[in-house]
């Protein structure tokens, strides 16, 4: 303990020294505001800097890109040697990097496939190849049908802002040369039930004979769980650079014909299959964050053919031929068909939705658009694979409308009643769709991305599953 006067002595001792601290302390400040002022002028000098330096040497964006008439991204000659050549390697430029897949589903799902693609294009810096559509929702008898045939392709590479090319502009078509080529197999690293990689017709078609290397097991999103079997878009993506590759090849499993051995490709990148990718969560396309939507996904726009006959389909329905164009209408989508394998013991009539519970749904759409927008909707389209008359006469009892594919397959092409539905799908002002149909995901995204309108998800699988 301290006596007084040792206090005392401590307090002359502080008092002394407190002049010195404060000398300190104004030093102190002052280099700090020095420092202060020289970091504001030098950032202002590089801020004028930079705003000179734009001035006089504008970057390209997406954004420029998708306004400029001047840059075609589909112009082969910036990303091929020529014309589609025999074996397609001879039309690979050697400064230009790669990356492709195949579908192996409905044409919906092949869809996503290909949006999935072309994201993965976009974060490995690539030129994505696209295969066409087969036909594995149609008959297998009927033809391919190209990507750009159904899409605008200028369209998608402008708003993507990366060049989109066709398999079919890399290699002629009637090619008799049997390509070697080495893939990742992400298939067996996803799933237990298939030792092999996924199975596609697209190789077969394009004449390559594929030697697959499986991707480590870590791409997977939900590690050992059987029931899910997505990766992660940046996982496989880190296969796409000389490190992720190096450090996780493996012994390549043979070709099928000529029973070579190759590890993945560097120049042409490609895996066995797309569909089930994620950035965050499964079946992200359900989410309005979903990367490859609303970076890719939202840019595919139908032909300008496909919409002229769609709108023609449309006015007839609703008795509008005479009218330039189609009025406002609600489109609908209900997926019946093979969705009855999934009611199990729930009869069909109370698992699906009735038309009296799609009906509320469409009463709520009308409600909304008519408080906030100002929009009265008086037409109703309804797209189906339902094959029951006794259903569609209860469409027809409220005043909704069918589309007659009655020799839409013989005018235009076997293609073309799922693709006409798809189109009128997308561009109604609101739209009511079937819960765990992918058809109807999409149709809700594009109308949602395209027309700003409003839409609705009908639920189903048993007695009051929309109740809400």
């Amino acid at each position: 303990m301290l006596t007084s006067d040792e206090s005392l002595n401590n307090l002359k001792s502080y008092r002394q020294h407190i002049p010195n601290r404060r000398k300190r302390q104004y030093v102190y400040l002052g280099c700090i505001g020095l420092v202060i002022a020289f970091t504001l002028a030098y950032f202002s000098i590089l801020s004028v800097s930079k705003s000179s330096k734009l001035v006089q040497e504008p970057t390209v964006n997406r954004t420029q890109l998708s306004s400029s008439p001047k840059i075609n991204l589909l112009d082969p000659s910036s990303y091929l040697n020529g014309p589609p050549t025999q074996a397609f390697r001879d039309n690979l430029r050697p400064d230009a990097k790669y990356i492709t897949s195949w579908i192996s589903a409905g044409w919906t799902n092949d869809v996503m496939t290909y949006i999935n693609l072309i994201y993965l294009a976009l974060i490995t810096d690539r030129i994505p190849i696209i295969p066409m559509f087969t036909p594995s929702h149609i008959g297998g008898d009927k033809p391919t049908i190209d990507f750009g045939e159904v899409f605008d392709v200028q369209r998608l590479a402008e708003g993507v802002g990366i060049p989109i090319l066709e398999w079919h502009q890399v290699k002629n078509r009637s090619s008799d040369v049997l390509d070697d080529l080495g893939c990742w197999n992400t298939w067996e690293a996803v799933q237990d039930h298939e030792a092999f990689p996924r199975r596609s017709v697209v190789p077969n078609y394009l004449k390559l004979d594929i030697s697959y290397t499986k991707t480590p097991s870590w791409i997977k999103v939900i590690p050992h769980y059987e029931h899910d079997r997505h990766a992660y878009f940046w996982a496989l993506a880190s296969l796409a650079f000389p490190e992720g590759r190096q450090e996780n090849l493996k012994p390549p499993l043979e070709s099928p014909t000529h029973h070579t051995l190759l590890p993945p490709d560097e120049q042409v990148l490609c895996y066995d299959y797309l569909y089930y990718v994620c950035a965050l969560q499964p079946f992200e396309f359900e989410f309005d964050y979903s990367p490859a939507w609303r970076y890719v996904g939202q840019h595919l726009r139908w032909t300008e053919r496909l919409e002229t006959i769609a709108d023609e389909y449309v006015r007839t329905a609703v008795g509008a031929l005479d009218s330039p164009t189609a009025p406002p209408y609600i489109g609908i989508h209900v997926r019946h068909g093979d969705f009855k394998n999934w009611c199990g013991d729930v009869p069909v009539q109370d698992c699906f939705a009735s038309i009296p519970i799609i009906a509320r749904r469409v009463e709520d759409i009308k409600t909304e658009l008519r408080e906030s927008r100002g929009i009265t909707v008086e037409h109703v389209i309804v797209t189906s694979d339902e094959r029951d008359d006794s259903w569609w006469e209860q469409v027809a009892d409220q005043g909704w409308y069918k589309i007659d594919h009655t020799g839409t397959a013989e005018r235009y092409g076997a293609w073309h009643p799922v693709l006409i539905d798809a189109v009128i799908q997308s561009n109604g002002v609101g739209f009511v769709g079937t819960d765990r149909s992918t058809m109807s995901i999409i149709a809700r995204r594009r109308v949602q991305s395209w027309r700003n309108g409003v839409v609705r998800t009908v639920k189903w699988g048993r007695v009051g599953a929309d109740d809400h």
